[in-house]
């Protein structure tokens, strides 16, 4: 399976200094040009810690860039006319629409316009969770790695947050 993944779950795996989930994931594992300039070059003009933490992940072939075509997509065209997308979000859902992959984003326009294309997603807790339960890290580091994303602004519902705390106790 290949995973096309968007800005939101970078940015706060990287500010809870928890990128090596990726890994845990097959490959490949992709970003477009267009997330990678918006998470990685805007990031570090600005200095973000987690900036420089992604383009490390870059350099380490853990993620892969991509240009994505937007010209040659029909789901594209759709998509940029979509008032609740940025052209970020637009590429992450092209993209993984041309590469029969999953998109991983957490905004709920970005989810919604992926439904209606047919393109799957999931969610950085997805990631999260993914990898407690394929033993690649402990349930204790799961809930502690949520913590640390929401501790640095990730925003999680409550009802869902405690829905989180429960799979991931599931797991011990």
């Amino acid at each position: 399976m290949s995973w096309v993944l968007d800005a939101t779950p970078l940015i706060y795996l990287a500010k809870a200094e928890q990128l090596d989930i990726i890994e845990t994931l097959d490959e490949p594992r992709v970003v477009p040009k267009a997330v990678h300039h918006e998470v990685v070059t805007a990031g570090v003009e600005r200095g973000y810690d987690d900036a420089r933490r992604i383009e490390r992940a870059v350099e380490a072939d853990l993620l892969d860039i991509v240009t994505v075509d937007l010209d040659e997509s029909a789901v594209a065209d759709r998509l940029q006319r979509h008032p609740g997308l940025s052209d970020a979000d637009v590429a992450v859902l092209a993209c993984a629409d041309a590469r029969d992959a999953v998109a991983v984003m957490d905004e709920s326009a970005g989810r919604s316009a992926a439904e209606v294309e047919g393109i799957e997603t999931r969610g950085t807790a997805y990631l999260v969770l993914s990898a407690v339960k394929r033993g690649a890290m402990t349930p204790e580091r799961g809930r502690e790695t949520i913590d640390a994303m929401i501790d640095a602004g990730w925003y999680v519902a409550p009802d869902l947050y405690t829905k989180l705390v429960r799979k991931l106790e599931s797991f011990e």
